[in-house]
């Protein structure tokens, strides 16, 4: 069976509230697999990136695709996904692209170019567990951004390019 995904952002880590907000592709039209709303260009995408550019409401937030077969959180019968299911998920239609898509945890960068856009890919948990998720090149760096603190910016930071194209 095929896997869903609700693109979350989390609260930070000192708050109470796990859950800030999270998106949910199917409200835009698009497919909720990872692979069907996870492209350059798509208006779904375009959304995100407004909202953790440096005039979105969720800049530089700590974001992650959350799959419905994915993990259980730590001292929870539920996974992220599920918990979204108590949530009402916001509903945004500002749309901005930029060329860079920014790791403040890890210092790292990367260009955003390729048929797949990068960031639900390198944020996806649960990847691999259902139909739809993503099997292509750079599997090692499938997931490796999930939680971290991402941003969306034109200007290349001051930090490491990393070459990374799905």
């Amino acid at each position: 069976m095929g896997q869903y995904y609700l693109t979350v952002i989390l609260a930070e880590k000192s708050d109470k509230e796990y859950i800030r907000t999270y998106l949910d592709p199917g409200m835009y039209n698009n497919g909720m697999k990872l692979t069907e709303h996870s492209h350059i260009g798509n208006w779904f995408m375009t959304i995100v990136e407004n909202l953790i550019g440096p005039n979105g409401m969720f800049y530089k937030s700590r974001i992650v695709w959350a799959g419905d077969y994915a993990d259980k959180e730590p001292d929870s019968k539920s996974n992220l996904h599920k918990m979204c299911e108590s949530k009402e998920p916001l509903v945004n239609k500002n749309t901005s692209t930029y060329t860079y898509i920014v790791n403040h945890t890890k210092k790292v960068y990367i260009e955003k170019k390729g048929r797949f856009h990068p960031l639900p890919i390198l944020t996806a948990e649960g990847n691999g567990c259902g139909g739809g998720d993503y099997d292509g090149a750079n599997m090692e760096m499938v997931g490796t951004w999930a939680r971290d603190i991402i941003s969306m910016e034109n200007e290349a930071p001051d930090y490491t390019l990393i070459e990374c194209v799905f």
